[in-house]
């Protein structure tokens, strides 16, 4: 059966926005731009020695939350789901300078890191596991793989039913590209949610900022993307509907 104009342009419309919407997720989830601390410049040769001995910990030693969130408090580090980094000195006595250059230096998280309990006292395994921040954690992971894996299904069927010349699959579709949106607004919430508990149970430096990033931005850009493409997908699927059933009643009178 022939496609009207109108369903084809909104088809083609929601698969830019389905294309534009994954692509925004996947920059944004392979990035460690989703939040980011500012410190203040270390001037003293102790603080500095320390902050070696930090940074040297943050790289190299084994995963810590605590070690790792004072580095990110005090290294003026930028935290993703996938990727934590912190800025450190080129020069050994950049403490002396007055504006020392630094690079950024980054660590990605390991399966195992992903799913390490979080505790009610990031360090301290004997104050008990936080669940709350456990999960929050595990599902800023899984969430977004799951939404990208949602729009490569709804890929592969609109592919199919392209093939077949059908368009009844689109509503279908739309479901999913519905529910990637929902997995991609449901990440935010929880790397959000679980910052803030993070923050409540640490003790930030004196002086530290904390601000989000652009690559958060762009999963939140991401969701209503997927909702829009969604909402035209089944809009298209049911306005075809109605007028095949129309065609159909007007050729049986």
């Amino acid at each position: 059966m022939m496609v009207d104009n109108r369903h084809a342009t909104a088809l083609v419309i929601a698969g830019v926005l389905s294309v534009l919407a994954s692509v925004y997720l996947s920059v944004s989830v392979g990035s460690p731009h989703w939040y980011r601390y500012t410190s203040p410049p270390v001037r003293a040769e102790p603080n500095a020695t320390e902050l070696r001995a930090l940074q040297d910990e943050f790289l190299e030693g084994e995963f810590d939350e605590k070690t790792v969130s004072d580095a990110l408090f005090r290294m003026n580090g930028t935290l993703g789901l996938w990727w934590r980094c912190v800025q450190t000195p080129t020069d050994a006595h950049w403490y002396r300078e007055p504006d020392p250059k630094m690079v950024m230096e980054c660590v990605s998280f390991t399966l195992s890191q992903q799913f390490t309990p979080k505790y009610k006292e990031p360090g301290n395994h004997n104050s008990g596991e936080d669940l709350i921040r456990t999960y929050l954690w595990r599902f800023q992971f899984f969430l977004p793989l799951v939404s990208l894996g949602l729009v490569v299904l709804g890929g592969l069927l609109g592919f199919c039913a392209c093939l077949c010349g059908s368009l009844t699959p689109a509503l279908f579709i739309g479901l999913i590209h519905l529910l990637a949106g929902l997995c991609s607004l449901a990440t935010v919430c929880c790397f959000l949610a679980g910052m803030d508990l993070l923050h409540r149970v640490s003790v930030l430096p004196d002086h530290v900022d904390g601000t989000l990033g652009w690559s958060l931005y762009l999963a939140l850009i991401a969701s209503p993307l997927h909702m829009m493409a969604a909402a035209l997908l089944m809009w298209a699927a049911r306005s075809h509907s109605q007028s095949y059933d129309r065609m159909t009643v007007y050729r049986v009178a």
